[in-house]
């Protein structure tokens, strides 16, 4: 009866066009308090703003290492930018990670990889928990990632876009030496707009595919998503990375989407009018980061199949969760090289990933079982 109670049935499909909702907390986590809220900067948006001012209502948070707590499960798209993020810039030490497990109810997320069920800094067996913390009965959907608080064990923000941004720009007195500039002042006017294209047209776009309600919204949504998909095949062509010559934000948006391509998209959200395999640009560009460290080091194939899988009960009621496909295809040469450049711009790689947060071994080819 429990379980019936809080399926999530009728959670995802809810009308004919998907429509995300994109309301999170506007918090932010920021270097200077009072330099932020005399900025004025733009708030409004779905893919976050660089020079972000403080939305009304909403509270500016000190940057502080060790004081807060970065909850994101692999599973999920939105947090497997977060962790990419939080590696690639070197802040392991400053924040501390949380990473749920890949099957939730319509309650949350739920820590049951950890001992006990419960995370072991924040005390909690949900997410859900530390949103009640700060917002009692907590109206909107409990997603991560989330950063929460951790003296006061309340959530801080689940802004996801804006997340990202901050870690690049808020966090640099606690980046590592070498960290790379994912957010290059001489390319954010054009990156921003191929953000917001890849946001609107590539990962949501599978999510509009997936729990399109009707045919046609349906097929609406096969056609925008693959229109992106065949632009960004063209500018892969004679580009290394999506701005050129070396990683930025905009890669790692992309990213967390090819990667979830063929295991999950193509199938189960119907997004099959071709692998991403059968792309040569995109596939070869798709493997270039996934053997990057910070990339494919972050990535749990078998927590991304069961999470989408056994969650998503509308399109999934069986909660079969497939075998396939084979991933050893992701460690095959990609040749991108050819095209020139430095991944690390004028940074270096970042240290090998820490035992604590290795995935786990036969989850991924990077990591095969002993």
């Amino acid at each position: 009866m429990s379980e019936q109670q809080h399926s999530t049935a009728g959670a995802y499909v809810t009308g004919a066009e998907f429509t995300r909702d994109t309301n999170y907390i506007q918090d932010r986590i920021v270097a200077d308090p009072d330099a932020v809220r005399a900025s004025g900067g733009p708030t409004a948006g779905t893919i976050g703003n660089v020079h972000a001012g403080v939305a009304e209502g909403a509270e500016l948070w000190p940057v502080q290492a060790g004081r807060y707590r970065l909850v994101a499960a692999r599973a999920c798209p939105w947090a497997n930018r977060a962790i990419i993020v939080r590696r690639l810039l070197g802040l392991e030490d400053a924040i501390s990670l949380g990473t749920p497990g890949p099957v939730h109810d319509v309650r949350s997320w739920t820590f049951d990889l950890d001992d006990g069920g419960v995370d072991p800094v924040l005390g909690t067996e949900r997410i859900q928990e530390n949103y009640f913390k700060r917002f009692a009965n907590y109206p909107r959907g409990i997603t991560v990632p989330a950063i929460v608080d951790v003296p006061s064990g309340a959530v801080v923000t689940n802004d996801y876009p804006q997340i990202t941004l901050d870690l690049a720009t808020q966090w640099k007195e606690f980046q590592r030496e070498g960290a790379p500039d994912l957010l290059p002042e001489d390319k954010l006017e054009e990156m921003m707009p191929i953000i917001k294209r890849i946001f609107t047209e590539v990962n949501n776009g599978v999510y509009r595919c997936g729990f399109a309600g009707s045919q046609q919204a349906y097929d609406e949504a096969y056609d925008r998503l693959w229109t992106a998909m065949d632009w960004l095949e063209e500018r892969l062509a004679t580009r290394r990375f999506l701005m050129g010559d070396s990683i930025t934000e905009a890669d790692v948006r992309l990213f967390t989407t090819l990667v979830r391509f063929d295991p999950v998209y193509h199938g189960h959200f119907k997004a099959n009018r071709n692998k991403l395999t059968e792309m040569p640009n995109l596939w070869g560009y798709a493997r270039d980061l996934f053997a990057l460290p910070g990339f494919g080091d972050t990535i749990d194939f078998e927590q991304i199949k069961k999470h989408y899988y056994v969650v998503h009960e509308d399109i999934n009621p069986t909660q079969i969760v497939p075998v396939g496909p084979d991933l050893e295809n992701w460690l095959e040469p990609h040749g991108r090289e050819a095209l020139g450049g430095n991944p690390w711009g004028t940074g270096t790689a970042p240290e090998p990933v820490r035992d604590s947060e290795k995935v786990a071994a036969g989850h991924n080819p990077l990591y095969p079982l002993a």
